[in-house]
């Protein structure tokens, strides 16, 4: 009998009750027993689930209160010495001091995880740094799934991924050579765990599937030669990729077991399938962990049962990786079209399909007959649905030239253009689109949307917000404005909504960070624009000033970046679609007189294939999505696009083919490091490194926003800056984003009085 086992599962909750618990405690509305309280619950109510479902080893540690890396940090002792937390072990309160940034240190960075939406705390690392056991959380949350009598699997993010995942805080320094240190701590770790009784302790190495240097794969040795003797059995697990480049040494490894993804790269298992070490496990990921489409059970039960006749009991089964990228359940989701739902596959239903999976490996595929044949139905039912294929759309796609993919001129003859007709100063301010979201605004969206506002109120509610918005930019003095963004729920969602291909769910929420939850669209056909989706606001807020005000849209791949995406057509022809909608919007708000238009692409870098390898073919269609939707309009149009929490160097020459006019970036957590790879390139066009970090508390005074400008302009020409925070400032209270504006404008105006003789003088040459 084959081994069932969950790599991960949400955190959240189903109603996303770990967000609603955090932000209460944050405010001050429930205490620390009350959050503690409700962590608990949600680690027994999911462990029971993934029981009841017939999992046999329940993972433990994969609970969060922020993040996972951020949890590794502090149980590895490893906290920045730059918070004074000294030796003490980090209480809750210290904890999300480092995830959001406390009165004098700004918080710890942030990035992609891999190529999800996910985003981690990045580690930091000094030549000095040394671990510890820095914390008893995860003992304790064993001897919890003890107590419910379950068979706890603990997880750990592997010493190699933790310190290649991390970042070097000093010159000349080589965080790999942390790993001996490191090393003991992890072994400490596992000896703990043994006395506790776990016989199998999952350790995640997706770093694997990256292209590794040879002396990060030689650590992979030396780690696992030291942790072998350590303490329970270790499953090393990949995901997201293939690890097939690696397969020898992960066989020849001292580790009880490995597992693979073998959804993302099911080619990969014949590799290891073949010459298996007799000793060893192998765990096979085919359950996918990252869409939320049925699994064809039949496709993958002959692969499990080809695995097997190799491998034998040796064989586990398990999601490609942590379900914590899907949404826990679709069954309450009681709106969503009947036809629809059964295509769809949540954490819960996935759980249900591994069970089935198991059933079928164990018995034959005759005890299995009827689930089968009811998901042939399904499947064959989505295949041939009219909801898939709108035949204009491929027409559309087909009837493209080079010539849809180009702005007229060049940027250096459009920027004096847009220049006249923007008429902004040097050094220019502005926001990345929208400002904090009031109980009001939320209350009004949501009666609205059941029914319970009607039009004329709404719009007029909508409208008054977009005053306020607007008013409160001038006050403040900012250069370019925005509209706010009132009436949007969530920057990908709202466009869906209102294009053809999208359906949505009410409950299908997914973790971006912290409390941060998103709720992506699903992706079910193709897609085409019926009708203008925000000139009526932005129109709007353009008659309520003088000042420019931005068009605000979300770009073709992160709106595909975003959702769940069809998997029965390239993701490039899905991108294309999405990109000929928000060009005919941008076409529309063109005519409606705007003169600055922001197509938002955060989500170009996470779609980046990890393999070196693989990643010409995506950015090619990247690229050509974004042009296809930016480069119908005239050259004194102002084309920007933002991008956030990523590493850039390795794709600047794409993100320089974008030919966006202006792009902003996340850059305060930095401290600006990210524009030395933008000066090294000698990035063309305009740029505005964030200065004020959205996603932490804290406020940053005049004087450390200047010295981050001062900075930037060291590695950028002064007159191509801009001057902005890192991203929107939905998640943010009025007072908090007004007070830190105000000293970002007074920094922009101190910068000017410094600067602006040389600027002019440059721009006039």
């Amino acid at each position: 009998m084959a081994v069932t086992h969950s790599l991960g599962f949400p955190r959240i909750g189903t109603k996303r009750e770990l967000k609603q618990a955090l932000e209460a405690y944050w405010t001050g509305k429930i205490g620390l027993s009350d959050l503690k309280q409700t962590g608990r619950q949600l680690r027994e109510r999911h462990w029971k689930l993934q029981a009841r479902a017939g999992i046999d080893l329940v993972p433990v540690g994969d609970f969060a209160y922020y993040d996972q890396m951020l949890n590794m940090a502090v149980l590895l002792g490893a906290v920045p010495e730059r918070f004074g937390f000294g030796d003490e072990p980090p209480d809750l309160d210290r904890y999300f001091e480092l995830a959001r940034g406390s009165k004098d240190q700004p918080a710890m960075e942030m990035t992609k995880w891999f190529d999800t939406n996910y985003h981690y705390i990045v580690p930091e690392f000094h030549r000095d740094t040394r671990f510890r056991l820095g914390a008893e959380w995860l003992f304790e949350e064993v001897e919890e799934a003890k107590a419910l009598k379950l068979n706890p699997k603990p997880v750990l993010i592997g010493p190699l991924t933790y310190l290649f995942l991390g970042k070097a805080k000093e010159e000349g320094f080589d965080r790999l050579e942390l790993l001996p240190h490191l090393v003991r701590v992890y072994a400490e770790i596992l000896r703990r765990l043994k006395d506790q009784g776990v016989a199998w302790v999952q350790m995640d190495e997706p770093a694997l599937v990256l292209d590794l240097p040879l002396d990060w794969l030689a650590g992979y040795r030396e780690a696992y030669r030291a942790l072998a003797a350590a303490g329970p059995k270790i499953l090393l697990a990949t995901y997201f990729d293939s690890a097939a480049d690696q397969a020898s040494l992960l066989k020849a490894l001292p580790v009880a077991g490995l597992h693979i993804d073998a959804v993302r790269a099911p080619d990969q298992v014949p590799v290891f399938v073949d010459g298996y070490p007799s000793d060893k496990i192998l765990s096979l990921g085919l359950i996918d962990g990252r869409n939320i489409w049925r699994t064809d059970l039949r496709r993958t039960l002959a692969l499990a049962e080809t695995a097997r006749a190799e491998l034998g009991k040796r064989l586990w089964l398990a999601p490609s990786c942590s379900l914590l990228h899907v949404p826990v359940d679709v069954e309450p989701e009681s709106e969503l079209d009947p036809e629809i739902k059964d295509w769809l596959a949540f954490a819960v239903q996935k759980l249900d399909e591994l069970a089935i999976m198991d059933k079928g490996l164990r018995l034959g595929v005759d005890a299995i007959r009827t689930e089968l044949e009811a998901q042939d139905r399904v499947l064959q039912n989505r295949a041939t649905s009219p909801r898939i294929h709108n035949p204009a759309v491929g027409a559309r796609l087909d009837q493209l030239t080079e010539a849809d993919f180009r702005r007229y001129s060049p940027f250096p003859e459009r920027i004096p253009l847009q220049q006249k007709r923007l008429r902004l100063p040097v050094f220019p301010t502005t926001t990345i689109g929208s400002f904090p979201q009031t109980p009001d605004i939320r209350k009004a969206r949501a009666d609205y949307r059941n029914g319970e506002l009607n039009d004329a109120l709404y719009r007029e509610t909508m409208r008054k917000a977009i005053r306020e918005a607007v008013h409160k930019q001038e006050a403040l003095g900012l250069d370019l404005l925005v509209h706010g963004e009132v009436e949007r729920n969530d920057m990908v969602e709202y466009f869906g909504e209102q294009l053809e291909g999208f359906v949505f769910t009410r409950q299908g929420w997914v973790q971006s960070y912290g409390s941060r939850c998103v709720k992506p669209p699903i992706i079910v056909g193709d897609v085409s624009r019926p009708k203008p989706m925000t000139v009526e606001w932005i129109a709007y807020a353009q008659k309520q000033t003088r000042k420019p005000v931005k068009g605000m849209l979300t770009g073709p791949v992160t709106i595909l970046q975003w959702s769940f995406v069809r998997d029965d057509q390239p993701r490039a022809t899905t991108a294309l679609q999405i990109a000929l909608a928000i060009r005919d919007e941008v076409d529309d708000l063109e005519q409606a007189g705007v003169a600055a238009i922001q197509i938002d692409e955060p989500a170009i870098r996470e779609g980046l294939p990890l393999k070196r390898r693989d990643r010409n073919g995506y950015l090619d269609w990247a690229v050509k999505a974004f042009r296809l939707a930016s480069s119908g309009v005239a050259d004194d149009t102002q084309i920007h696009t933002h991008m956030c929490y990523s590493e850039f160097s390795d794709i600047l020459p794409a993100i320089a083919d974008l030919d966006a006019d202006v792009i902003t970036i996340e850059t305060s957590r930095s401290d600006m490091d990210l524009l030395t790879a933008f000066r090294d390139f000698r990035y063309p066009n305009d740029i505005g490194p964030g200065i004020y970090d959205i996603h932490s508390p804290r406020i940053p005074d005049k004087e450390e926003m200047l010295r981050l400008l001062e900075k930037a302009c060291e590695a950028i020409s002064p007159e191509r800056l801009w001057v902005n925070p890192d991203c929107g400032l939905k998640t943010r209270g009025w007072p908090e984003a007004e007070q830190t504006l105000a000293h970002m404008v007074e920094a922009a105006r101190t910068l000017r009085r410094r600067w602006a003789p040389a600027v002019e003088d440059r721009l006039h040459s």
